[in-house]
């Protein structure tokens, strides 16, 4: 019987604008997709998610992927304010969750700075039971290590839980592990999927 559901944070519980975001410092066209190339391409968030590299050696990186774009990439690394935008079904859905008696946890590739930066947009976790961002662990999805730390931190039976990500690595990491899994695409497939889920177990 399913009695939890984890929900990823990024593009689930809240929407990530990065390309608006670098948009929105009046760069063309080209320069946001190059910035966006340099910046997500890259594998050093990872690093950066865990705490593993400082704030200047991820964009000093970043850099090195595009360094005809070094002032612009500067720029846009100076400040994460707005990256991160509050859905409104967020608040709803855990509540709707909650009521049927489920318990609502989170698990995260959050920074920490993306994280004091933007909690305008995190007002959804007053309504959560708890979770795991990975900056806190030193851990980023899809390792599985971190899974394991919020079965254990939360005393989960993987086959009672329902995992909602929109990463596809990040949801064949949970499955692995014997958790139910969701591939969240939009709101209402994902919705009608985890409440065909609930029937079912």
């Amino acid at each position: 019987m399913i009695d939890t559901v984890v929900f990823d944070v990024g593009n689930v519980l809240t929407s990530f604008g990065w390309k608006d975001f670098i948009k929105s410092f009046g760069y063309s066209e080209d320069v946001t997709e190059r910035i966006g190339k340099a910046t997500i391409e890259g594998r050093y968030w990872n690093e950066y998610d865990r705490g593993v590299m400082t704030n200047d050696e991820i964009v000093n990186n970043f850099v090195s992927l595009d360094k005809d774009l070094e002032n612009e990439i500067r720029t846009t690394m100076k400040c994460f304010t707005g990256i991160l935008k509050p859905v409104d079904y967020a608040i709803p859905w855990i509540g709707e969750l909650k009521n049927r008696g489920l318990r609502v946890l989170f698990l995260s590739n959050f920074s920490e700075r993306a994280f004091n930066e933007c909690q305008d947009a995190l007002g959804f976790l007053d309504y959560v039971d708890g979770g795991i961002f990975s900056y806190r662990v030193g851990l980023i999805k899809p390792d599985p290590a971190i899974y394991r730390k919020l079965i254990e931190t939360y005393a989960l039976t993987p086959q009672n839980c329902v995992f909602i990500d929109d990463l596809k690595d990040n949801v064949a990491a949970a499955s692995a592990i014997g958790f139910n899994t969701i591939l969240f695409e939009e709101y209402n497939q994902a919705r009608a999927e985890l409440k065909q889920l609930l029937i079912m177990h």
